[in-house]
């Protein structure tokens, strides 16, 4: 395998998973719309440098999705999608992170930039795109 071959570097991105217990005490999770494609998502971002993993997907979690709670210091899984730019596929690993959602915010600061969606996680893992994240939301227990 020659220099030209090798596979591209996965970037590291660190999500939160929010949830909370609904009126009847079953569980939903937040999807959100991806700002270009629209495509449903949990809220993820690249490495801060003032954060860790987990402040840097709570932070995630309130710029892109308007909540803010308890994060679980565990992550809940590992899934891998490809972020395309200029025609050309970076591979991205994205380190998952559940939140208890505590505060939703009725403004934040991507609100006119994306949707918000509360769902079972069965239906959650329906809707994103990557078969990984699907796999860890429908395995999803707080």
């Amino acid at each position: 395998m020659g220099k030209k071959d090798k596979p591209a570097k996965a970037y590291a991105q660190f999500a939160a998973l929010p949830w909370r217990r609904a009126g009847d005490g079953a569980v939903e999770v937040l999807l959100i719309t991806s700002r270009e494609t629209k495509r449903w998502v949990i809220p993820k971002g690249w490495p801060m440098a003032d954060r860790d993993a987990v402040g840097t997907a709570a932070q995630e979690a309130w710029e892109e999705g308007g909540v803010r709670g308890r994060m679980e210091q565990r992550p809940l899984g590992l899934y891998g999608y490809d972020k395309w730019k200029n025609d050309r596929a970076q591979p991205m690993a994205v380190t998952v992170f559940a939140l208890e959602v505590t505060d939703i915010a009725d403004a934040w600061p991507e609100m006119d930039e994306r949707e918000r969606l509360w769902t079972s996680p069965t239906e959650a893992a329906a809707r994103v795109a990557e078969p990984e994240l699907a796999a860890i939301l429908k395995r999803f227990v707080p």
